[in-house]
């Protein structure tokens, strides 16, 4: 059989590997025009048929609808082209993909009900600018007319967490713990007074020294932590030492005097931030963002709010 010879659509089948339904069905579309029909009206296909649905069953494998596919083949627009555009449609598919298997492997280590897995499900195929505008709305509503310093609101605004392409079952379900947590009334009223009351408390000279805050800060959690491990009660006697201790450091770094004044000051203060929600929104934060979470200060400051209220 020469290059001249015209084949049938059954030829083609045989030659190909494809169906005669579906070569038909690609012919009738557009992008194989028969050559020539014989007598009977039966299509025939010459040389170049073989190439043609050669690309054709490639661009169709790669998931190009068949008008796009039509263009390539009639040289309106290139391969490359096309390719560029389906390639940006499948990252998007993948992306889709990877979060709902992310979702589903959350909803089965909550082992959660059908409305809960419905709102993971449109919490977490929230764009990024949506994340990032539900996180910015709690955070005008919570600090707005607050001084808490533009430094502070950068630090929060930079923080915003960013849920990767292919997250983990974890990153999930922190997210959707993060976005229940900030539209909670409750918990953005708690967080606002807390704020209001750190402004409020502030002294002259401003904020404290950053890295002397947090030195302070891995002290009570060593001190409180080593007391609770040797079952010291907060309210005893043996916990004297360690409050005194932390107690002359906050003085320190608050520049006031140690005394009972301050020390009823610190447990107000201690007393309205003591809610661990807070800080369980940085360990979200964290998990979402794939980094390591803060130690957490949540148990050293119930302890030292216990040895305060005894003292």
């Amino acid at each position: 059989m020469d290059d001249d010879t015209l084949r049938s659509i059954g030829e083609l089948a045989r030659l190909t590997g494809l169906t005669v339904k579906t070569i038909r069905f690609w012919s009738d579309a557009g992008v194989l025009p028969p050559t020539d029909r014989t007598p009977a009206g039966y299509r025939l296909y010459g040389r170049d048929a073989l190439v043609r649905l050669g690309l054709v069953r490639t661009l169709r494998d790669l998931g190009v609808d068949l008008a796009a596919i039509q263009r390539v083949l009639a040289r309106e627009v290139g391969v490359a082209e096309v390719a560029k555009v389906h390639a940006e449609a499948l990252d998007v598919q993948i992306r889709t993909l990877q979060l709902r298997r992310a979702v589903l492997r959350a909803a089965a280590g909550r082992g959660s009900t059908p409305e809960e897995m419905e709102l993971m499900h449109r919490l977490a195929k929230l764009s990024d600018r949506e994340r990032t505008g539900l996180i910015n709305d709690f955070i005008d509503q919570v600090f707005g007319g607050l001084d808490v310093g533009p430094e502070f609101l950068a630090g929060l605004r930079a923080a915003v967490p960013q849920l990767p392409e292919d997250p983990t079952a974890d990153q999930v379900d922190a997210w959707v713990e993060l976005a229940e947590l900030v539209q909670d009334a409750e918990f953005r009223a708690g967080v606002r007074r807390a704020a209001a009351d750190q402004v409020g408390s502030r002294e002259p000279a401003g904020e404290p020294d950053p890295v002397a805050a947090e030195r302070l800060a891995e002290l009570v959690r060593e001190r409180t932590a080593a007391a609770r491990a040797a079952g010291v009660d907060p309210a005893s006697a043996e916990a004297r030492p360690v409050l005194d201790e932390i107690v002359a450091g906050y003085a320190r770094l608050s520049g006031r005097e140690d005394g009972p004044g301050f020390r009823v000051w610190l447990l107000e203060r201690l007393e309205v931030s003591a809610d661990s929600r807070y800080e369980r929104y940085w360990h979200l934060v964290a998990v979402v963002n794939g980094q390591p979470p803060a130690p957490a200060m949540a148990p050293a400051v119930e302890w030292l709010v216990g040895a305060l209220r005894a003292a």
